[in-house]
């Protein structure tokens, strides 16, 4: 694409997508990796919540979660998952729609193993998305998580990650009188290289 510069300029996607997020960090006053997240339940019927991305791969976007959660069970009965990040100080965002796969073993303990303390002991108390007597319930389960395993938590077996596998990504930039900057980079029929394509605001 001739046009296609400054902030849009770039052969990976991934990269661009790297460098939009580095650049919200600086800006961005909470969680500028909180995306929201798509997913569809066995009725067809859409689901959308926010998550925090953790890691943009090579070909991948990755999050973690309880796999027993409401989101996790939609996606693994689809193996479909679509999410934007959003960035208000930027008036920018990134769409991507694409494949799903668990990132689990190694890599989900090495994540794990870097989350605070509590952060850990909570995703074995809690029962993601199931009903919830009350606040002090909750709590009495910390406790209870945090006599049976110390300060050196495992990895819940039910908890983990999902790497999204884009066939889709959009890059969205505010324009003046509503006029916005979009591009869609689609995964050509070969599925090895991109379409890229600009996109009317």
């Amino acid at each position: 694409m001739t046009d296609r510069h400054g902030i849009f300029a770039g052969l990976d996607p991934f990269d661009i997508a790297r460098r939009w997020l580095a650049e919200a960090e600086l800006t961005e006053p909470n969680d500028p990796n909180a995306m929201a997240l798509s997913t569809v339940d066995s009725r067809g019927l859409p689901n959308v919540r926010m998550v925090l991305l953790k890691e943009i791969g090579a070909d991948q976007f990755v999050f973690y979660t309880n796999y027993e959660s409401a989101k996790a069970q939609e996606i693994l009965e689809t193996g479909k998952a679509a999410f934007v990040l959003h960035w208000k100080t930027l008036r920018r965002q990134i769409r991507v729609r694409g494949d799903v796969s668990k990132v689990d073993g190694p890599e989900a303990d090495a994540y794990y193993a870097s989350r605070s303390l509590k952060s850990r002991l909570g995703a074995w108390a809690s029962r993601q998305s199931q009903p919830l007597g009350s606040r002090a319930e909750l709590m009495a389960e910390v406790a209870r998580q945090t006599a049976r395993h110390g300060t050196n938590p495992p990895r819940p077996p039910f908890w983990g990650g999902f790497a999204i596998r884009p066939v889709e990504i959009e890059f969205w930039a505010d324009g003046a009188f509503r006029l916005h900057d979009r591009f869609c980079w689609r995964k050509s029929v070969s599925d090895r290289s991109w379409d890229i394509v600009r996109l009317s605001p």
